[in-house]
């Protein structure tokens, strides 16, 4: 049983601030939609340094505290695609877009009015109760399957 696989690594980052989210309009057709803001971890980067980084090159703010709350992951070729969460309510700075998108705050009461990627509220359930820690999506009779645990 060969134990060594393809994976990319990546992550992404709750930024909070009361019952607001900081959301980005992604305008990639991959994954379109309001979502996350997020991006790879570099080689030999850490991942704390990682989503600091990405936060700062995707929203302009720099975070403080990121804190991993789960992880998110799915199949790709030979291998898997494994998403780091983090989420924080600790920032300074002042919100700026990016070409992946426009970041908006958007309160958690109004997400079932915006487009959101189709993953988002059960990510956002992984991310902010204690009991989840995992998102996995698998492949059964050649069907995406979404478990939380």
């Amino acid at each position: 049983m060969q134990r060594t696989e393809n994976v990319e690594l990546t992550v992404l980052c709750l930024i909070h601030q009361k019952d607001r989210y900081l959301l980005q309009n992604r305008i990639k057709d991959d994954w379109k939609g309001f979502t996350l803001p997020g991006g790879h971890i570099e080689k030999g980067e850490s991942i704390v340094d990682a989503v600091i980084r990405e936060m700062k090159e995707e929203t302009g703010l720099v975070i403080r505290n990121p804190r991993l709350c789960g992880v998110k992951q799915f199949p790709i070729e030979n291998g898997r695609y494994i998403v780091f969460l983090f989420r924080t309510d600790e920032f300074s700075g002042e919100v700026a877009s990016s070409d992946e998108g426009d970041m908006v705050w958007v309160n958690k009461s109004e997400l079932s009015k915006v487009n959101t990627v189709n993953d988002l509220q059960p990510l956002l359930r992984v991310m902010e109760e204690d009991d989840l820690t995992e998102f996995q999506y698998v492949i059964e009779d050649g069907n995406w399957r979404a478990l939380i645990k």
